[in-house]
């Protein structure tokens, strides 16, 4: 669950949910794990420098074709990075649950509608 809190706390200081955001908080995860400089990844993924710091800050969208090739310069499965982001964004996503109470033959202050008729 490493991956996921890292990804959680780069999104959560703006409470940002986009797509983009996750995708990019994971892929700098990974590019700081693996001790790369955003210079080196951007030289082996053929991708320019401003454009992957816009990638990984959430600002701009990826293409896919330039997600596989950032992947393929991370060596990271195209797979395993929109699985972290699916986890990461359901972690995000709590819906709010409102609670009922169904039965309420019990409470002195209702009235049971079939000892009433």
């Amino acid at each position: 669950m490493k991956h996921i809190n890292a990804v959680n706390k780069a999104t959560a200081k703006g409470g940002d949910t986009l797509l983009r955001s996750h995708i990019g908080a994971a892929l700098r995860r990974v590019r700081s794990e693996q001790g790369q400089t955003l210079r080196q990844l951007s030289r082996e993924a053929s991708v320019s420098l401003g454009y992957l710091s816009e990638i990984e800050r959430g600002q701009k969208e990826a293409s896919s074709e330039l997600l596989a090739a950032i992947c393929a310069a991370l060596q990271l499965p195209i797979s395993q990075l929109l699985l972290e982001v699916s986890e990461s964004m359901t972690l995000m996503v709590r819906p709010s649950l409102a609670l009922i109470e169904l039965d309420n033959t019990n409470r002195a202050d209702t009235v049971n509608i079939e000892d009433a008729a």
